[in-house]
């Protein structure tokens, strides 16, 4: 019997989709690759996310390394417009207030940056829903990492076989699933709702209260 529901963050409860946001801003697939390795998918945004360096100092070196292939402008747009992607999903709200209706506790783990995660996701109205949680850049561990899995289920007190975990990235649910907790890959509201179906979970039918979002300022 299921009694703990896991959520990522970003990609699940927050919009957060680098390859869409490099293709709106550069429409070109060589720049979108360039940037996306300088910045999404560089070495300092996974340190961020691990908590071992701020948000002055990854900016630093993303631009510095943008400065030797001539990608300055591009690197600075992301640095300066990224975290609007972060847009509340409705969607997914509205299902953890019926889960949380229905009696069910919820929990987040997330590879975040310090700065999004304090600053930005935890001033937001959905925020209470969650019992408690995990953040990557707190413990300075990252998914697919075990280790960060089996701290939130130590620090929560919670049983693998009571939970089901739900993330955007394959590798992380994957990891989830390989240590007994049932593993939900997120691809949309409906999949996901059927999906929690399929795990013996309904919903409630009826029309649910859910928190006005109020997006927090970008920097």
């Amino acid at each position: 019997m299921y009694r703990n529901i896991i959520f990522d963050l970003g990609g699940v409860v927050v919009n957060f989709d680098p390859k869409n946001f490099l293709m709106e801003r550069f429409a070109s697939q060589r720049t979108e690759d360039i940037v996306y390795d300088l910045t999404f998918g560089s070495k300092e945004w996974q340190d961020l996310d691990r908590g071992v360096i701020t948000r002055a100092q990854a900016n630093r070196i993303m631009l510095e390394n943008a400065a030797r292939v001539d990608r300055v402008f591009e690197v600075r747009t992301v640095i300066e417009e990224w975290e609007g992607m972060l847009r509340t999903k409705k969607p997914t709200v509205k299902t953890m207030c019926k889960l949380k209706l229905a009696g069910y506790r919820l929990y987040y783990l997330s590879n975040i940056p310090s700065d999004v995660m304090h600053g930005n996701l935890e001033k937001r109205d959905f925020f209470p829903l969650f019992d408690g949680g995990i953040a990557s850049c707190d413990v300075h561990l990252c998914k697919p990492e075990p280790e960060i899995f089996t701290t939130l289920m130590q620090t929560c007190h919670l049983a693998y076989d009571e939970s089901i975990f739900i993330d955007d990235n394959r590798a992380n649910a994957q990891a989830a699933f390989n240590l007994g907790i049932t593993g939900i890959l997120y691809k949309n509201p409906r999949s996901f709702n059927r999906a929690l179906e399929s795990c013996g979970i309904h919903l409630p039918a009826k029309q649910v209260w859910v928190p006005e979002q109020k997006e927090s300022p970008q920097k």
